[in-house]
């Protein structure tokens, strides 16, 4: 598997050129101009086209029991599904619930993906309680090369930690050299609104965000916060959605906190009222963080541009309408997600770099490199370099299409960002030398994936932060 890509112009955080690139084997052999490779050698034209490293999605749920059903994915379509739009890394949250063995559903999950999946994949563990077994059951998953923790500070009784497990997850994470990924609400308060609401008889999805307000998220931000300055750990907020978050976040990090910020695609594009329409259409958009106000979205973007938010993931998690439909009574009991893993890219492409929020590069930074930085990929991942993997997307900006549930390849019913209009897609997307798609068609080699172990954190945290 050689093959040379000519006439692009190479985007990375760093800057743009016209280069060409030697792909050997699983990596990247040369860059330069006028490179002399074996005659027999394909050759690619990316010519009018941009060629970026394989982007990262550093917040996907594939595998996800939750509110009794099953998130509708599997490693074959999610993978699929995010190579043609040009993601070529997910990590998946590992989600065990609080009455499950840590072990037991690491190994689940290891197995859903192994000889499925055709992009390269890795895993954030959740620690969903934390008793006498949890610290060598951690310790032996981070020996076993997933180095990032998932902590949950909502869903109380399910997935969620008390102030004490966090505590203790953040101490061990500290010792190891483990980044630790937070859901930042508080639990207790979620519960309260979401009683009073029901009791009022505010039963449908609408309520769903007066229940987890701003309030409630920017408060599990700065106590996550603390706790990190506290310990010492090095932390990540998933799926941050508002600007006082945002605001308690950028303080954190000011004063020195080790703290990484991601928003996920949903927040930079759909607001509340999506939410808000009646019946199976307000139920679609049940996410938690929820939708917000609209406003919230100039800051998550001024904050996407500057830095102050990292990474850019999907939450992606798939449940279709009769899943949904579960709650047509009360909004508590609509599965909680969006499928999103073949979208992102597209999307802020579209709406980010074209309509002038973004530069390429940052966008690059912010949908690879930086999270390769964070969860211990680079240069391996998310980068154009000799050496590094050579997963690669030939993105052509002159493409213009619609998004439909008719056409995606996400397991899913609907789609959360239905007629949306886009301006580019990925022509060619390869991972480790491979094509795995040309023109929108996945036309590769199911289970070409591998698991990617990583290191831990270098003394002092991450080089990214």
């Amino acid at each position: 598997m050689a093959f040379l890509i000519q006439n692009g112009e190479i985007i990375t955080p760093e800057g743009r050129t016209f280069a060409d690139i030697y792909v050997e084997g699983e990596t990247i052999a040369a860059i330069g101009k006028n490179l002399e490779v074996p005659p027999e050698t394909e050759v690619i034209d990316a010519g009018g086209k941009l060629v970026l490293p394989g982007f990262i999605d550093p917040h996907v749920h594939i595998h996800l029991p939750f509110m009794g059903t099953f998130a509708k994915d599997t490693y074959e379509t999610a993978s699929e599904a995010a190579l043609v739009g040009g993601t070529t890394t997910l990590i998946e949250m590992c989600c065990p619930s609080r009455s499950e063995d840590a072990l037991a559903g690491y190994a689940e999950w290891k197995g859903k993906a192994e000889g499925r999946s055709a992009c390269d994949y890795a895993f954030h563990m959740s620690v969903t309680r934390f008793d006498e077994q949890t610290e060598a059951q951690l310790r032996q998953i981070v020996a076993d090369g997933t180095t990032s923790f998932k902590i949950f500070l909502s869903y109380k009784g399910f997935f969620g930690v008390d102030d004490g497990e966090m505590y203790q997850t953040l101490k061990l994470a500290k010792e190891l050299g483990v980044i630790v990924t937070a859901h930042c609400e508080n639990a207790e308060l979620v519960s309260r609104l979401q009683q009073e609401l029901l009791a009022q008889g505010k039963t449908g999805p609408g309520w769903h965000e007066p229940s987890r307000p701003e309030t409630v998220e920017a408060e599990g931000t700065g106590r996550f916060a603390t706790f990190l300055e506290t310990t010492g750990a090095t932390g990540y907020v998933v799926h941050l959605s508002c600007a006082p978050a945002l605001k308690v976040a950028v303080e954190a990090k000011a004063r020195g906190v080790k703290l990484s910020v991601e928003s996920v695609l949903p927040h930079f594009l759909l607001d509340k009222s999506y939410a808000e329409r009646e019946g199976i259409e307000g139920m679609k958009h049940v996410m938690s963080p929820p939708l917000r106000d609209v406003r919230n979205q100039a800051a998550l973007w001024s904050g996407l541009a500057s830095g102050a938010i990292d990474t850019v993931g999907t939450d992606h998690c798939p449940f279709d309408l009769e899943q949904k439909l579960m709650g047509k009574d009360a909004f508590t009991q609509i599965p909680n997600g969006i499928p999103g893993v073949e979208d992102r890219v597209n999307l802020m492409f579209t709406y980010g770099v074209k309509r002038g929020a973004l530069t390429l590069e940052r966008f690059v930074d912010a949908l690879s490199t930086r999270a390769s930085k964070l969860f211990g990929l680079y240069p391996r991942k998310g980068a154009i370099a000799v050496g590094s993997d050579a997963d690669l997307v030939i993105y052509d900006p002159s493409y213009r299409g619609t998004i439909s549930a008719k056409t995606q390849r996400m397991n899913c019913d609907y789609s959360g960002f239905e007629g949306f209009t886009i301006e580019g897609r990925p022509s060619v997307v390869t991972v480790r030398g491979k094509v795995q798609v040309r023109d929108g068609v996945f036309v590769g080699e199911r289970g070409r994936g591998r698991m990617l172990r990583r290191p831990t954190l270098p003394q002092g945290g991450s080089d990214a932060l």
